[in-house]
């Protein structure tokens, strides 16, 4: 049997062929622990930072309107629509989401204050969407 550290890919297939012949005593239970958990953790990750990308967008469309293009409203609608897909594919991810609300939003006013030039930040210290809004692809901050 290869090892975890010789060949990635073969130790996936080998691992995956032992399960599927319900042979669990060749298992590598400990890197398939590991490997379970960092796949959950990419996944948090990726909403996380969708999330951060939409925020950042929403919130440049809505403190710089007179700079609003179709780019912008572009990946707004993509986050979005990857979002739904992740939430589609995890929804236990779903009932997180307030959770990861507060560290998307730091990272998108981050990001935001970068790309918009202001000095000081126009932002709210918190979040003013809400969870419903933020994925509801009709919504667009005002003014």
């Amino acid at each position: 049997m290869t090892s975890y550290d010789a060949d990635f890919h073969q130790w996936i297939d080998e691992q995956t062929a032992a399960l599927k012949a319900g042979q669990f005593e060749r298992l590598d239970v400990t890197h398939l622990i590991e490997e379970l958990d960092s796949m959950s953790a990419r996944e948090r990750r990726e909403l996380i930072n969708r999330l951060a990308v939409l925020l950042a967008h929403l919130l440049k469309w809505q403190f710089q309107p007179e700079r609003r293009c179709t780019n912008w409203r572009l990946t707004i609608n993509e986050q979005r629509r990857q979002l739904a897909l992740l939430l589609e594919d995890s929804p236990s991810l779903a009932q997180r989401l307030p959770e990861f609300l507060e560290r998307a939003y730091r990272n998108g006013t981050r990001a935001a204050l970068e790309e918009t030039g202001f000095l000081e930040s126009p932002f709210p210290e918190s979040c003013a969407y809400g969870i419903e809004q933020i994925l509801d692809e009709d919504f667009m901050p005002a003014d």
